[in-house]
């Protein structure tokens, strides 16, 4: 039996269990849109805009559908889409973007609608390729959904030629052994056992949560720890959700647009636990001042993300989901280690607290949030553009889960909100 491109791509999603897909149809990749007309198993929605495709299949991965996959076509397809990349990279959201490209023998003629596209996705995607021939078309399939959910997430981008898409080749180079082992991860035991000995002997610590916590799943094993060990918690704007609005630890969000409460109480800290944040300049303001009492230990599932920015005492890498169920496994101090300490925070709330007057004759923008978030409860997933309102949304929206919160952190991409 032979397969074409087109083919040999709709096999390779079914394998991967993508249900949904986003595109905008060109001449490129119309082979592709007929396969999945004929086929009519994967549910494929039609946008507007090639940067509008990718930002709708970054919100239906973020909130909970599994990698998003995205269809471009060749030339401004591929280019309209690079904010929505961007976006996605900055952000880690796994997804796998699939352009076309003129054929190969065009390629490199300044033929209609090419682009070099591999050059220009290389640094807004964890791994891009241009395939080649048609024989390597499923391995790099099923390689580029590996790439984009292990380790940090983020987009991989797969450009492919026109005439590669319509070419056929035997079936048999579809069975790719796609239950490669993924090494092991090592335990970072001493390195969890030096942070636990570490907050034995604190008073006053204070767990910073970041968008690396949201996109790992480790949110109940977090807050279990904070709980068991009375440690407060802020969260940064990527973080939100984390904790839960309800969280008897949780003092609010941090950085620029933060609490006052939660930016006084990370600034006295004497330990501070990163919980995949990246200190973020929102974050720190001044990275040679920032922590400058503390002890500072970092939790991250990639070495190179440690001590980018600022000082770390106790770099700790491993996945959160992994790391946290650990640290579960230590005893928490004896009596009420922090009691100065939470009273101190509670005193930050009472003087600046985070509030708003309600209008007399006009409803406020905080006031409609925090209604809405009354409202909705658990069942609402919330996306928003950037600007004044996703502060807004991110101080007064009762979060309830990591992925209820929906928004372009990293980028700050407006136009994400309606797609996503």
């Amino acid at each position: 039996m032979y397969y074409s491109g087109a083919q040999m791509i709709l096999r390779a999603l079914k394998e991967e269990s993508i249900t949904t897909m986003f595109g905008y149809p060109g001449a490129a990749i119309m082979a592709i849109h007929d396969e999945l007309h004929r086929d009519g198993t994967i549910r494929h929605i039609l946008c507007r805009h090639e940067q509008a495709v990718i930002h709708a299949a970054d919100g239906f991965a973020r909130a909970g559908g599994g990698i998003g996959v995205a269809l471009v076509t060749s030339g401004p397809g591929l280019t309209n889409a690079v904010t929505g990349l961007a976006t996605a990279y900055c952000d880690h959201t796994p997804m796998v973007v699939i352009s076309g490209q003129v054929s190969t023998d065009l390629m490199g003629t300044n033929a209609f609608q090419e682009v070099d596209a591999i050059r220009i996705t290389a640094a807004c995607t964890k791994k891009n390729y241009l395939v080649r021939t048609i024989e390597e078309l499923p391995k790099i399939l099923h390689e580029a959904f590996r790439i984009a959910r292990s380790g940090t997430p983020g987009p991989v981008h797969i450009d492919i030629p026109k005439d590669i898409i319509l070419a056929t080749a035997p079936s048999d180079y579809c069975n790719i052994d796609r239950d490669l082992p993924l090494p092991a991860p090592e335990m970072p035991h001493d390195a969890i056992d030096a942070l636990m000995e570490k907050l034995r002997t604190a008073r006053r610590p204070i767990a910073l949560i970041g968008g690396g916590a949201a996109a790992s799943g480790a949110y109940e094993a977090i807050r279990e720890f904070l709980s068991r060990h009375q440690i407060p918690a802020v969260e940064t704007l990527m973080g939100r959700g984390v904790c839960g609005s309800d969280h008897p630890m949780l003092i609010g969000m941090v950085g620029m647009h933060g609490t006052y409460a939660a930016n006084m109480a990370i600034s006295h800290a004497d330990c501070i636990i990163s919980f995949g944040a990246r200190f973020d300049d929102r974050v720190t303001a001044k990275t040679d001042t920032f922590g400058q009492q503390a002890f500072i230990a970092q939790i991250d599932i990639e070495a190179a993300k440690i001590a980018r920015t600022i000082r770390i005492d106790l770099p700790i890498i491993g996945d959160l989901r992994h790391v946290v169920p650990q640290m579960l496994h230590y005893p928490a101090p004896e009596g009420d280690a922090y009691a100065q300490w939470h009273m101190s925070i509670q005193e930050y709330e009472r003087s600046v607290p985070l509030g708003f007057e309600p209008g007399a004759d006009l409803l406020k923008p905080q006031q409609v949030i925090t209604e809405t978030g009354r409202f909705f409860g658990e069942t609402a997933l919330i996306t928003t553009d950037v600007g004044q309102h996703q502060m807004w949304c991110a101080q007064y929206y009762p979060f309830r889960r990591p992925q209820d919160f929906i928004t372009s952190g990293g980028l700050g991409t407006r136009g994400f909100g309606f797609p996503a």
